[in-house]
Protein backbone atom coordinates (compact mmCIF):
# COMPACT_ATOMS: atom_id res chain seq x y z
CA UNK A 1 0.00 0.00 0.00
CA UNK A 2 1.28 3.50 -0.82
CA UNK A 3 2.85 6.08 1.83
CA UNK A 4 0.05 8.42 0.30
CA UNK A 5 -2.84 6.60 0.92
CA UNK A 6 -1.76 5.81 4.80
CA UNK A 7 -1.40 9.27 5.86
CA UNK A 8 -5.15 10.16 4.74
CA UNK A 9 -5.60 7.23 7.98
CA UNK A 10 -8.11 9.22 10.31
CA UNK A 11 -7.38 10.79 13.66
CA UNK A 12 -9.72 8.91 15.52
CA UNK A 13 -7.94 5.40 14.55
CA UNK A 14 -5.02 7.36 15.41
CA UNK A 15 -6.23 8.46 18.92
CA UNK A 16 -6.60 4.84 19.80
CA UNK A 17 -3.90 3.25 18.64
CA UNK A 18 -2.02 6.27 20.87
CA UNK A 19 -2.76 8.65 22.66
CA UNK A 20 -5.91 7.07 23.98
CA UNK A 21 -4.15 4.04 24.75
CA UNK A 22 -1.23 5.90 26.75
CA UNK A 23 -4.25 8.01 27.95
CA UNK A 24 -5.90 4.90 29.45
CA UNK A 25 -3.32 2.67 30.95
CA UNK A 26 -1.71 5.59 32.08
CA UNK A 27 -4.56 6.94 34.11
CA UNK A 28 -5.37 3.57 35.33
CA UNK A 29 -1.59 2.98 36.39
CA UNK A 30 -0.82 6.57 37.68
CA UNK A 31 -4.51 7.51 38.59
CA UNK A 32 -4.14 6.46 42.58
CA UNK A 33 -0.31 7.84 43.06
CA UNK A 34 -1.27 11.03 41.29
CA UNK A 35 -4.89 12.03 42.90
CA UNK A 36 -2.55 11.38 46.59
CA UNK A 37 0.47 13.56 45.62
CA UNK A 38 -1.90 15.99 43.72
CA UNK A 39 -3.99 16.32 47.08
CA UNK A 40 -0.82 17.06 49.36
CA UNK A 41 0.12 19.01 47.02
CA UNK A 42 -2.64 21.40 47.14
CA UNK A 43 -2.10 21.49 51.21
CA UNK A 44 1.39 22.48 50.96
CA UNK A 45 0.70 25.57 48.67
CA UNK A 46 -0.28 26.96 52.40
CA UNK A 47 1.61 24.66 54.32
CA UNK A 48 3.40 27.35 55.88
CA UNK A 49 0.34 29.25 57.29
CA UNK A 50 -1.61 25.86 58.34
CA UNK A 51 2.05 24.81 59.95
CA UNK A 52 1.57 27.61 61.70
CA UNK A 53 -1.45 28.10 62.93
CA UNK A 54 -1.26 24.76 64.36
CA UNK A 55 1.44 25.34 66.15
CA UNK A 56 1.31 28.95 67.34
CA UNK A 57 2.87 28.53 70.05
CA UNK A 58 6.23 27.38 68.36
CA UNK A 59 6.24 30.17 65.71
CA UNK A 60 4.93 33.18 67.90
CA UNK A 61 6.73 35.21 70.02
CA UNK A 62 5.41 38.04 71.82
CA UNK A 63 7.00 41.53 70.00
CA UNK A 64 9.72 43.40 72.45
CA UNK A 65 11.63 46.15 71.73
CA UNK A 66 14.96 44.39 70.22
CA UNK A 67 15.22 41.80 67.82
CA UNK A 68 18.07 39.66 67.58
CA UNK A 69 19.38 39.60 63.28
CA UNK A 70 19.41 35.55 62.04
CA UNK A 71 23.21 35.74 62.37
CA UNK A 72 23.36 36.83 66.18
CA UNK A 73 21.15 34.09 66.68
CA UNK A 74 23.13 31.97 64.89
CA UNK A 75 26.07 33.09 67.08
CA UNK A 76 24.21 33.01 70.57
CA UNK A 77 22.44 29.20 69.85
CA UNK A 78 25.54 27.16 69.99
CA UNK A 79 26.86 28.92 72.70
CA UNK A 80 24.09 28.86 74.79
CA UNK A 81 22.70 25.48 73.99
CA UNK A 82 25.89 23.63 73.26
CA UNK A 83 24.25 20.11 73.49
CA UNK A 84 22.13 20.41 70.64
CA UNK A 85 23.39 19.89 67.28
CA UNK A 86 22.67 22.14 65.03
CA UNK A 87 23.07 22.79 60.97
CA UNK A 88 20.93 25.47 59.52
CA UNK A 89 19.19 28.53 61.24
CA UNK A 90 16.31 29.70 58.81
CA UNK A 91 13.68 32.47 58.98
CA UNK A 92 10.54 31.11 58.32
CA UNK A 93 8.68 34.62 57.20
CA UNK A 94 10.26 37.96 55.90
CA UNK A 95 8.60 40.99 57.61
CA UNK A 96 6.51 39.18 60.46
CA UNK A 97 8.33 40.73 64.05
CA UNK A 98 6.47 37.47 65.73
CA UNK A 99 7.76 34.97 64.14
CA UNK A 100 10.52 33.18 66.05
CA UNK A 101 13.92 31.76 64.13
CA UNK A 102 13.65 27.73 63.09
CA UNK A 103 17.19 26.00 63.62
CA UNK A 104 17.11 22.36 61.93
CA UNK A 105 19.47 19.46 62.70
CA UNK A 106 19.57 17.57 60.07
CA UNK A 107 20.30 14.51 60.76
CA UNK A 108 16.97 13.56 62.61
CA UNK A 109 15.28 16.26 61.57
CA UNK A 110 14.59 18.02 65.03
CA UNK A 111 13.85 21.45 65.06
CA UNK A 112 14.62 23.91 67.75
CA UNK A 113 12.33 27.18 67.97
CA UNK A 114 13.94 30.10 68.99
CA UNK A 115 12.30 33.38 70.57
CA UNK A 116 13.78 36.40 68.58
CA UNK A 117 13.94 38.66 71.27
CA UNK A 118 15.50 36.76 74.37
CA UNK A 119 17.36 33.61 72.68
CA UNK A 120 15.25 31.45 74.70
CA UNK A 121 14.25 27.81 73.50
CA UNK A 122 10.42 28.56 72.40
CA UNK A 123 9.93 25.02 71.76
CA UNK A 124 10.96 21.89 69.48
CA UNK A 125 9.66 18.99 67.65
CA UNK A 126 11.23 16.12 64.97
CA UNK A 127 9.48 18.21 61.85
CA UNK A 128 8.44 14.66 60.46
CA UNK A 129 6.44 13.76 62.61
CA UNK A 130 4.49 17.19 62.52
CA UNK A 131 1.41 17.28 60.19
CA UNK A 132 2.79 19.31 57.32
CA UNK A 133 6.07 17.22 57.66
CA UNK A 134 3.87 14.29 57.04
CA UNK A 135 2.30 15.93 54.51
CA UNK A 136 5.54 17.18 52.44
CA UNK A 137 7.46 13.47 53.00
CA UNK A 138 4.03 11.66 51.26
CA UNK A 139 3.81 14.36 48.74
CA UNK A 140 8.32 13.88 47.60
CA UNK A 141 8.32 10.51 48.12
CA UNK A 142 5.70 8.75 49.21
CA UNK A 143 6.55 7.60 52.92
CA UNK A 144 9.77 5.82 50.64
CA UNK A 145 13.06 7.39 51.87
CA UNK A 146 15.19 6.98 48.89
CA UNK A 147 13.84 6.07 45.52
CA UNK A 148 10.06 6.90 46.48
CA UNK A 149 11.18 10.65 45.57
CA UNK A 150 11.38 8.86 41.70
CA UNK A 151 8.16 6.92 41.91
CA UNK A 152 6.81 10.60 42.34
CA UNK A 153 8.72 12.39 39.93
CA UNK A 154 7.86 9.56 37.32
CA UNK A 155 4.40 9.70 38.44
CA UNK A 156 3.92 13.62 37.51
CA UNK A 157 5.65 12.85 34.07
CA UNK A 158 2.66 10.69 33.21
CA UNK A 159 0.48 13.54 34.44
CA UNK A 160 2.15 15.76 31.71
CA UNK A 161 1.32 12.82 29.66
CA UNK A 162 -2.16 12.41 30.13
CA UNK A 163 -2.93 16.38 30.40
CA UNK A 164 -1.48 16.36 26.85
CA UNK A 165 -2.35 13.48 25.78
CA UNK A 166 -6.13 14.55 26.54
CA UNK A 167 -6.30 17.83 24.98
CA UNK A 168 -5.19 15.86 21.73
CA UNK A 169 -8.03 13.29 22.25
CA UNK A 170 -10.39 15.79 22.82
CA UNK A 171 -9.38 18.95 20.15
CA UNK A 172 -9.08 16.49 16.55
CA UNK A 173 -12.89 15.36 17.65
CA UNK A 174 -14.54 19.17 18.11
CA UNK A 175 -15.67 20.76 14.74
CA UNK A 176 -16.20 24.47 13.05
CA UNK A 177 -19.34 24.77 14.38
CA UNK A 178 -19.45 26.99 17.58
CA UNK A 179 -22.74 24.89 18.65
CA UNK A 180 -20.30 21.72 18.93
CA UNK A 181 -17.55 23.60 20.37
CA UNK A 182 -20.17 24.96 23.80
CA UNK A 183 -21.07 21.29 24.16
CA UNK A 184 -17.51 20.42 25.20
CA UNK A 185 -16.82 23.42 26.75
CA UNK A 186 -20.24 23.08 29.19
CA UNK A 187 -21.54 20.91 31.22
CA UNK A 188 -25.34 19.66 30.40
CA UNK A 189 -27.14 19.76 33.80
CA UNK A 190 -30.06 18.55 32.28
CA UNK A 191 -28.23 15.12 31.11
CA UNK A 192 -27.96 11.96 32.80
CA UNK A 193 -25.45 10.81 35.29
CA UNK A 194 -22.76 9.19 32.97
CA UNK A 195 -23.07 12.20 30.15
CA UNK A 196 -22.45 15.00 33.27
CA UNK A 197 -19.18 12.54 34.75
CA UNK A 198 -18.30 12.89 31.49
CA UNK A 199 -18.83 16.52 30.51
CA UNK A 200 -17.10 17.13 34.43
CA UNK A 201 -13.63 15.05 32.76
CA UNK A 202 -13.29 16.91 30.15
CA UNK A 203 -14.53 20.31 31.27
CA UNK A 204 -12.00 19.89 34.49
CA UNK A 205 -9.30 18.49 32.08
CA UNK A 206 -9.45 21.50 29.52
CA UNK A 207 -9.43 24.17 32.02
CA UNK A 208 -7.16 23.22 34.32
CA UNK A 209 -4.68 21.90 31.99
CA UNK A 210 -2.31 25.07 31.69
CA UNK A 211 -1.97 25.01 35.64
CA UNK A 212 -1.66 21.53 35.57
CA UNK A 213 1.16 20.84 32.72
CA UNK A 214 3.45 23.77 34.90
CA UNK A 215 3.17 21.67 37.94
CA UNK A 216 3.65 18.54 36.74
CA UNK A 217 6.84 19.66 34.43
CA UNK A 218 8.22 21.78 38.10
CA UNK A 219 7.21 18.23 39.96
CA UNK A 220 9.63 16.08 37.56
CA UNK A 221 12.22 18.92 37.24
CA UNK A 222 12.25 18.94 41.33
CA UNK A 223 12.00 15.43 41.68
CA UNK A 224 15.39 14.52 39.26
CA UNK A 225 16.85 17.51 40.26
CA UNK A 226 20.49 17.11 40.01
CA UNK A 227 19.47 15.72 36.20
CA UNK A 228 18.25 18.86 35.21
CA UNK A 229 20.95 21.12 37.06
CA UNK A 230 23.66 18.92 35.57
CA UNK A 231 21.88 20.02 31.56
CA UNK A 232 21.63 23.30 32.81
CA UNK A 233 25.08 23.52 33.37
CA UNK A 234 25.83 22.03 29.96
CA UNK A 235 23.97 24.40 28.08
CA UNK A 236 26.26 27.02 28.92
CA UNK A 237 29.16 24.80 28.31
CA UNK A 238 30.22 23.43 31.93
CA UNK A 239 30.83 19.92 32.63
CA UNK A 240 28.26 18.14 34.92
CA UNK A 241 30.97 17.91 37.09
CA UNK A 242 31.08 21.12 38.09
CA UNK A 243 27.81 21.44 39.95
CA UNK A 244 29.32 19.22 42.67
CA UNK A 245 32.50 21.23 42.78
CA UNK A 246 30.38 24.68 43.28
CA UNK A 247 28.10 22.94 45.92
CA UNK A 248 30.86 20.93 47.81
CA UNK A 249 32.62 23.95 48.97
CA UNK A 250 36.04 23.93 51.16
CA UNK A 251 37.60 26.06 53.33
CA UNK A 252 41.30 26.27 53.73
CA UNK A 253 42.07 25.23 56.91
CA UNK A 254 45.42 25.97 58.55
CA UNK A 255 46.40 24.76 61.48
CA UNK A 256 46.26 27.23 64.76
CA UNK A 257 43.59 29.29 62.23
CA UNK A 258 40.37 30.89 64.27
CA UNK A 259 36.99 30.34 62.68
CA UNK A 260 35.03 33.37 61.79
CA UNK A 261 31.83 34.21 63.93
CA UNK A 262 28.68 33.65 61.81
CA UNK A 263 28.04 37.32 62.47
CA UNK A 264 31.48 38.40 61.31
CA UNK A 265 31.14 35.69 58.00
CA UNK A 266 27.73 36.84 57.07
CA UNK A 267 28.49 40.81 57.22
CA UNK A 268 30.67 39.44 54.33
CA UNK A 269 27.68 38.33 52.23
CA UNK A 270 25.49 41.04 53.24
CA UNK A 271 28.49 43.50 51.96
CA UNK A 272 28.36 41.38 48.45
CA UNK A 273 24.84 41.67 48.55
CA UNK A 274 23.94 45.13 50.66
CA UNK A 275 19.77 45.19 49.74
CA UNK A 276 18.97 41.23 49.80
CA UNK A 277 17.33 40.03 52.81
CA UNK A 278 19.48 36.89 54.57
CA UNK A 279 17.14 34.59 55.29
CA UNK A 280 19.16 31.42 56.09
CA UNK A 281 22.23 30.29 58.05
CA UNK A 282 24.26 26.93 56.83
CA UNK A 283 26.83 26.11 59.84
CA UNK A 284 30.14 24.83 58.16
CA UNK A 285 30.03 20.73 58.56
CA UNK A 286 33.23 19.65 60.03
CA UNK A 287 36.70 21.93 59.94
CA UNK A 288 36.97 21.93 56.25
CA UNK A 289 33.57 23.10 55.57
CA UNK A 290 32.61 26.74 55.01
CA UNK A 291 29.61 28.80 55.83
CA UNK A 292 26.70 28.82 53.31
CA UNK A 293 23.94 32.17 53.47
CA UNK A 294 20.90 32.07 52.04
CA UNK A 295 19.46 35.31 50.37
CA UNK A 296 16.70 37.03 48.88
CA UNK A 297 16.55 40.00 46.93
CA UNK A 298 14.12 41.92 45.09
CA UNK A 299 12.89 40.26 41.51
CA UNK A 300 9.66 39.72 38.87
CA UNK A 301 8.93 36.55 41.49
CA UNK A 302 6.89 37.59 44.61
CA UNK A 303 9.24 35.81 45.87
CA UNK A 304 11.96 37.59 44.77
CA UNK A 305 15.31 36.12 43.42
CA UNK A 306 17.21 33.50 45.78
CA UNK A 307 21.30 33.90 46.05
CA UNK A 308 23.63 31.69 47.73
CA UNK A 309 26.77 33.08 49.22
CA UNK A 310 29.93 30.62 50.23
CA UNK A 311 32.28 31.97 52.62
CA UNK A 312 35.57 30.56 54.00
CA UNK A 313 34.96 30.17 57.54
CA UNK A 314 38.66 31.38 58.69
CA UNK A 315 39.45 34.10 55.79
CA UNK A 316 36.46 35.09 55.33
CA UNK A 317 36.77 34.46 51.27
CA UNK A 318 33.98 33.90 49.12
CA UNK A 319 33.94 30.51 47.73
CA UNK A 320 30.66 30.93 46.19
CA UNK A 321 28.60 33.53 44.40
CA UNK A 322 25.66 31.86 42.69
CA UNK A 323 24.73 35.21 40.76
CA UNK A 324 28.38 35.39 39.33
CA UNK A 325 29.11 31.55 40.08
CA UNK A 326 26.14 29.47 38.20
CA UNK A 327 24.69 30.68 34.69
CA UNK A 328 21.91 32.97 34.17
CA UNK A 329 19.55 29.51 33.15
CA UNK A 330 20.76 27.88 36.15
CA UNK A 331 20.62 30.57 38.65
CA UNK A 332 17.26 31.10 37.93
CA UNK A 333 16.01 27.34 38.63
CA UNK A 334 16.77 28.73 42.32
CA UNK A 335 14.67 31.11 42.09
CA UNK A 336 11.57 29.57 39.68
CA UNK A 337 11.50 26.18 40.23
CA UNK A 338 9.98 26.21 43.49
CA UNK A 339 7.61 29.38 43.26
CA UNK A 340 6.14 27.58 39.64
CA UNK A 341 5.26 24.80 41.91
CA UNK A 342 3.61 26.00 44.53
CA UNK A 343 2.20 29.13 42.62
CA UNK A 344 3.70 31.67 45.26
CA UNK A 345 5.46 33.26 42.10
CA UNK A 346 2.66 35.61 41.59
CA UNK A 347 1.50 35.85 44.67
CA UNK A 348 -2.18 34.70 46.20
CA UNK A 349 -4.00 34.20 42.70
CA UNK A 350 -1.23 31.66 41.49
CA UNK A 351 -1.75 29.87 44.74
CA UNK A 352 -5.32 29.86 44.58
CA UNK A 353 -4.72 28.47 40.89
CA UNK A 354 -1.73 25.52 42.29
CA UNK A 355 -4.27 24.70 44.98
CA UNK A 356 -6.69 23.82 42.75
CA UNK A 357 -4.32 22.42 40.16
CA UNK A 358 -3.51 19.40 43.04
CA UNK A 359 -6.73 18.78 43.42
CA UNK A 360 -7.56 18.15 39.57
CA UNK A 361 -6.05 14.61 39.59
CA UNK A 362 -8.00 13.19 41.74
CA UNK A 363 -11.33 14.58 40.11
CA UNK A 364 -10.48 13.51 37.19
CA UNK A 365 -9.03 9.92 38.25
CA UNK A 366 -12.48 9.24 40.19
CA UNK A 367 -14.23 10.71 36.69
CA UNK A 368 -12.23 8.82 34.33
CA UNK A 369 -12.39 5.91 36.48
CA UNK A 370 -16.72 6.10 36.16
CA UNK A 371 -16.16 6.26 32.09
CA UNK A 372 -14.03 3.26 31.84
CA UNK A 373 -15.40 0.93 33.86
CA UNK A 374 -18.65 0.08 32.08
CA UNK A 375 -16.82 0.11 28.81
CA UNK A 376 -14.03 -2.05 30.32
CA UNK A 377 -17.03 -4.81 31.46
CA UNK A 378 -18.48 -4.32 28.29
CA UNK A 379 -15.47 -5.26 25.98
CA UNK A 380 -14.70 -8.29 28.47
CA UNK A 381 -18.24 -9.73 27.35
CA UNK A 382 -17.28 -9.06 23.84
CA UNK A 383 -13.67 -10.44 23.96
CA UNK A 384 -15.46 -14.20 24.64
CA UNK A 385 -17.45 -13.47 20.87
CA UNK A 386 -16.24 -14.14 17.79
CA UNK A 387 -12.90 -11.25 16.63
CA UNK A 388 -14.76 -8.66 13.74
CA UNK A 389 -13.22 -8.49 10.19
CA UNK A 390 -10.30 -6.31 10.17
CA UNK A 391 -11.44 -2.88 9.68
CA UNK A 392 -9.91 -0.75 6.53
CA UNK A 393 -8.02 1.01 9.55
CA UNK A 394 -6.68 -1.71 10.88
CA UNK A 395 -5.67 -2.48 7.17
CA UNK A 396 -3.74 1.12 7.34
CA UNK A 397 -2.07 0.32 10.57
CA UNK A 398 -0.53 -2.89 9.56
CA UNK A 399 0.37 -1.41 5.65
CA UNK A 400 2.64 1.30 8.41
CA UNK A 401 4.43 -1.72 9.91
CA UNK A 402 5.10 -3.66 6.82
CA UNK A 403 7.16 -0.27 5.53
CA UNK A 404 10.45 -0.53 4.95
CA UNK A 405 13.22 1.33 8.18
CA UNK A 406 13.34 4.22 5.69
CA UNK A 407 9.56 4.99 4.94
CA UNK A 408 8.80 3.79 8.17
CA UNK A 409 11.11 5.88 10.16
CA UNK A 410 10.16 9.05 7.66
CA UNK A 411 6.45 8.53 8.48
CA UNK A 412 6.57 8.84 12.43
CA UNK A 413 9.20 11.52 11.81
CA UNK A 414 6.62 13.53 10.23
CA UNK A 415 3.72 12.68 12.56
CA UNK A 416 6.75 13.76 15.36
CA UNK A 417 6.85 17.01 14.03
CA UNK A 418 3.37 17.60 14.32
CA UNK A 419 3.29 16.38 17.54
CA UNK A 420 5.98 18.23 18.67
CA UNK A 421 4.56 21.56 17.50
CA UNK A 422 1.15 21.07 19.03
CA UNK A 423 3.85 20.33 22.37
CA UNK A 424 5.48 23.43 22.26
CA UNK A 425 2.79 25.66 21.83
CA UNK A 426 0.66 23.83 24.13
CA UNK A 427 3.31 24.32 26.84
CA UNK A 428 4.00 27.77 26.32
CA UNK A 429 0.98 28.87 26.47
CA UNK A 430 0.26 26.81 29.35
CA UNK A 431 3.04 29.07 31.13
CA UNK A 432 1.31 32.20 29.72
CA UNK A 433 -2.36 31.32 31.25
CA UNK A 434 -1.02 30.26 34.26
CA UNK A 435 1.02 33.70 35.30
CA UNK A 436 -1.58 35.58 33.17
CA UNK A 437 -4.11 36.52 36.97
CA UNK A 438 -0.44 37.68 38.47
CA UNK A 439 0.70 39.68 35.53
CA UNK A 440 3.79 37.20 35.09
CA UNK A 441 3.19 35.71 31.84
CA UNK A 442 6.54 35.59 29.80
CA UNK A 443 8.89 33.80 32.68
CA UNK A 444 6.31 30.75 33.31
CA UNK A 445 5.64 30.35 29.46
CA UNK A 446 9.68 30.22 28.82
CA UNK A 447 10.61 27.85 32.05
CA UNK A 448 7.47 25.58 30.91
CA UNK A 449 9.77 25.08 26.93
CA UNK A 450 12.83 24.81 28.74
CA UNK A 451 11.66 21.81 30.99
CA UNK A 452 9.85 20.39 28.53
CA UNK A 453 12.79 20.35 26.21
CA UNK A 454 15.27 19.16 29.22
CA UNK A 455 12.91 16.19 29.49
CA UNK A 456 12.94 15.63 25.66
CA UNK A 457 16.68 15.55 25.38
CA UNK A 458 16.86 13.02 27.79
CA UNK A 459 14.08 11.07 26.59
CA UNK A 460 16.20 10.95 23.02
CA UNK A 461 18.94 9.31 25.15
CA UNK A 462 17.05 6.95 26.18
CA UNK A 463 15.53 6.52 22.97
CA UNK A 464 19.38 5.90 21.45
CA UNK A 465 19.95 3.29 23.84
CA UNK A 466 16.72 1.40 23.21
CA UNK A 467 17.17 1.83 19.05
CA UNK A 468 20.91 0.68 19.64
CA UNK A 469 20.39 -2.38 21.70
CA UNK A 470 17.45 -3.33 18.89
CA UNK A 471 20.51 -3.69 16.41
CA UNK A 472 22.78 -5.05 18.22
CA UNK A 473 20.69 -7.73 19.82
CA UNK A 474 18.75 -8.66 16.80
CA UNK A 475 17.80 -12.25 18.54
CA UNK A 476 16.22 -10.38 21.89
CA UNK A 477 15.15 -7.76 20.26
CA UNK A 478 13.51 -9.18 16.88
CA UNK A 479 9.74 -8.59 17.97
CA UNK A 480 10.79 -4.71 18.74
CA UNK A 481 12.62 -3.54 16.61
CA UNK A 482 9.62 -1.59 14.91
CA UNK A 483 8.73 0.02 17.76
CA UNK A 484 12.09 0.84 18.79
CA UNK A 485 12.28 2.50 15.23
CA UNK A 486 9.14 4.54 15.90
CA UNK A 487 10.21 5.80 19.55
CA UNK A 488 13.59 6.69 18.17
CA UNK A 489 12.07 8.50 14.77
CA UNK A 490 9.54 10.67 17.47
CA UNK A 491 11.80 11.46 19.49
CA UNK A 492 14.64 12.51 17.02
CA UNK A 493 11.74 14.74 15.34
CA UNK A 494 10.88 16.43 19.13
CA UNK A 495 14.54 16.48 19.94
CA UNK A 496 15.07 18.74 16.58
CA UNK A 497 11.61 20.89 17.15
CA UNK A 498 12.72 21.75 20.72
CA UNK A 499 16.68 22.24 20.43
CA UNK A 500 16.68 25.62 18.56
CA UNK A 501 14.29 26.86 21.32
CA UNK A 502 16.30 25.70 24.72
CA UNK A 503 19.14 27.16 23.26
CA UNK A 504 17.59 30.53 22.28
CA UNK A 505 16.59 30.43 25.93
CA UNK A 506 20.22 29.68 27.02
CA UNK A 507 21.36 32.40 25.19
CA UNK A 508 18.96 35.29 25.97
CA UNK A 509 18.59 34.05 29.64
CA UNK A 510 20.12 36.94 31.11
CA UNK A 511 17.12 39.05 29.48
CA UNK A 512 14.83 36.23 30.20
CA UNK A 513 15.28 36.01 33.75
Amino acid sequence: METGKIKKRGWATHQQRWFGKWHLYLGIIAGAVLSLVGLTGSILVFGDEIDRALNKELFHALEQQKRYSIEEIAAIVPQKYPDKKIDYVYLPQQGNPNITYVCYNFANEEQFFINPYTAELAGKRLYHSSFIGFVTELHTNLLISGWGQYVVGLATLCLLILTVSGLRLWVPQQYKKWKQWKSVLTINFKSGFKRQNYDWHNVLGIYSAPVVVVLSLTGFAMSFGPVFIAFLFMLTGKSPQSVQEVFNLKSEWVAGAQKLSPVTAAAVAKNKFPEAVLRGVAYPVDKDGAYRFDMSSAGVSKEGNRIMVGVDQYSGKVLLNSETDFSNIANSYLTWIVPLHLGSFGGMPTRILALLGGLIPLALFITGFIVWWPRFKKQKGKNRAVPPRPSKDETLLQAIKALAPGPYFAFYFKRGIKYGAFLLVGVFLSGLLYGLLSGILLQPAVFSVLYTGISLIINFMIASVVFIAAYLLPLLFRSSYKPALKYFSLSFSLLLLFAPFVAAIALLSKHLF
